[in-house]
């Protein structure tokens, strides 16, 4: 019995034939795909990883000499130190195609070419102040870097999961349904074959018998 509901001609015959042959094609460049995306995904994870604990160690080194400082000098010389910023940037968004995903891009625009400015006077302030500065500075460029690669693993993920449901449906549910069809159609056709030979067969000795008389 067809899994799909058609009329079990020559013409659905052939049609369901030509969808199967799409739907297998597309079902291997659909794993081909995942397979592709889910080894760039590994790749954004390990860069991703490796990103996340320079920022870490970054952040702890520079609140470390934060506290230090605080020490040396007093929360209110540091907070005051601390008043204007050291460094302005610009950020430009962009777009790049991975695998029909677009993740964002982001540039940096420094106008200070590279160059951190002290916002406060020395005599005043600690030297842990201007590490922790200068620390505070290499990890926002490390930061900004860090949320594109997180922003793109999520993207990559969500549509490795996207494709991963449209193979399954193409393996374990198109696929079976149109070969179990087809295979129905095909045994009702041969069945129907068989029974117009049938008849033809016994006209042809019907007509022989009276020939005979």
């Amino acid at each position: 019995m067809p899994v799909m509901r058609v009329n079990p001609t020559r013409m659905e015959l052939s049609r369901l034939k030509k969808r199967l042959k799409t739907a297998v094609r597309g079902h291997k460049l659909l794993k081909d795909k995942r397979d592709e995306m889910i080894r760039r995904f590994v790749d954004f994870v390990r860069r991703n990883q490796s990103l996340r604990r320079s920022v870490e160690e970054e952040l702890a080194a520079a609140l470390r000499d934060f506290l230090m400082a605080r020490a040396a000098v007093g929360a209110e010389v540091l907070e005051e130190a601390v008043l204007w910023p050291a460094r302005q940037l610009q950020l430009r968004v962009g777009r790049k195609n991975i695998m029909s995903v677009d993740v964002p891009i982001f540039e940096v625009v420094d106008e200070e070419g590279g160059e951190v400015s002290y916002p406060y006077g020395f005599m005043t302030t600690s030297a842990e102040l201007d590490a922790a500065i200068a620390a505070l500075n290499r990890a926002a460029l490390r930061m900004i870097e860090l949320a594109q690669m997180e922003k793109a693993c999520n993207m990559l993920a969500d549509e490795i999961e996207k494709t991963r449901r449209r193979v399954n449906a193409l393996e374990y549910v198109m696929i079976p349904d149109m070969t179990d069809t087809i295979r129905a159609i095909t045994m009702k056709l041969d069945e129907n074959e068989r029974g117009n030979l049938t008849r033809l067969m016994k006209v042809k000795e019907m007509l022989a018998e009276q020939a005979s008389r």
